[in-house]
């Protein structure tokens, strides 16, 4: 597997993934995490998308030449978390293509972010995720070696948890 920096060329890759990701959710009824429209067919999750990668660095991982994943780091969290009084490396929009699921995509595209926060000589890394139905994205981020900050509600309804990993 090989890690590429992105830019906003791979914008329209990235909502791809992330229309995927919502198509296989949507198949299981795990609508509550990104609903059921794709992606790229609301203006402003394409537009938040946008402004992820132009405030940070979208990161892509292949394997065999194909793109299988990414996220995109940023100095400072979504606007629905609180921010802290040091440095940190937030990660955002972390998602794998389905047909790589069960490959290490995740975890390798988490052991990069790690791995900038110590270049830039940054301790903390935090992350957002969905905290509803069974609870499998926190856990997944706890197996990952992120600790749990808090649950809260974004947007009134949207049950999140905020995690940290201190390098």
């Amino acid at each position: 597997m090989k890690i590429r920096s992105g830019g906003s060329d791979d914008i329209p890759l990235i909502l791809g993934m992330l229309d995927g990701a919502v198509e296989w959710l949507v198949a299981r009824g795990r609508t509550g995490q990104w609903g059921t429209e794709p992606w790229s067919a609301r203006p402003k999750a394409v537009a938040r998308v946008g402004e992820i990668v132009a405030q940070g660095e979208p990161w892509i991982a292949e394997i065999d030449g194909e793109p299988a994943g990414t996220l995109t780091l940023t100095p400072h969290p979504t606007p629905y978390v609180a921010a802290v009084d040091e440095p940190e490396v937030y990660v955002h929009l972390l998602v794998t293509d389905r047909r790589f699921a069960g490959r290490g995509v995740g975890a390798a595209l988490l052991e990069h972010a790690l791995a900038e926060a110590r270049r830039k000589e940054i301790s903390l890394v935090r992350v957002d995720c969905y905290a509803g139905d069974d609870g499998r994205l926190v856990a997944y981020y706890r197996s990952q070696g992120f600790e749990l900050v808090k649950y809260f509600t974004a947007n009134t309804d949207w049950p999140g948890a905020l995690l940290a990993q201190r390098v």
